[in-house]
């Protein structure tokens, strides 16, 4: 690929439990047109309505296996026994294609993908990571309370682990504070275009 050619990125976001990454990975998707979904593996079996090769692609734990082995993932994870994963062939298809990519993901995934970036050119160029979260542990607390959906004595581990995540937000990118769905996407929309704009994604003057 001529990385000058191709200014097509692929962003990593990663929040805390609770700080926002869904709603804004939505609106993300919504706002742009050349903003891909990355879809991502799993072993789990497929829910009512879920389409292989659109919601996921669905795998046996044997052949999800057999691609962890021989390295085709990007990033993977166990999530309740299910494996997760996103395959290195359908980032770059999309990168190749002109197209930009999303990729939420938690912070382990992230750390998995800057590894590789670092080994692999494509992949390299194309990176650009967002660490989104509340300004504050106090915030995310009450927007778990909020959500309704745990216990109090699951939102406070959900917030221990946040915490030991927040620590991690020196290794990415960008740092965005959440404040509103708006706001959040606002702030987004301003990385993608600044990363659009990096003199190694666009072509020289024609002078």
């Amino acid at each position: 690929m001529n990385s000058a050619a191709n200014n097509a990125l692929l962003i990593v976001l990663s929040a805390p439990s609770g700080g926002g990454k869904t709603t804004l990975c939505t609106q993300l998707l919504a706002a742009n047109t050349h903003v891909d979904r990355a879809v991502t593996c799993t072993t789990r079996a497929p829910r009512g309505g879920e389409c292989d090769g659109v919601d996921y692609f669905f795998l046996t734990r044997e052949v999800f296996e057999q691609k962890l082995a021989a390295g085709e993932f990007l990033e993977h994870a166990n999530v309740y026994g299910n494996f997760y994963g996103t395959l290195k062939s359908e980032v770059l298809a999309k990168l190749r294609a002109g197209r930009d990519v999303l990729l939420a993901i938690d912070v382990q995934g992230a750390a998995s993908v800057r590894a590789i970036a670092q080994q692999d050119e494509e992949f390299r160029h194309a990176l650009a990571t967002v660490f989104l979260t509340p300004e504050s542990a106090a915030v995310l607390e009450q927007r778990l309370h909020n959500r309704g959906e745990d216990a109090p004595e699951a939102v406070q581990k959900r917030l221990a682990v946040a915490r030991q995540e927040v620590a991690q937000w020196v290794y990415f990118d960008y740092l965005i504070y959440s404040t509103s769905v708006a706001e959040d996407l606002r702030r987004m929309q301003t990385v993608l275009d600044a990363e659009k704009m990096r003199c190694v994604r666009v072509s020289p003057p024609n002078f």
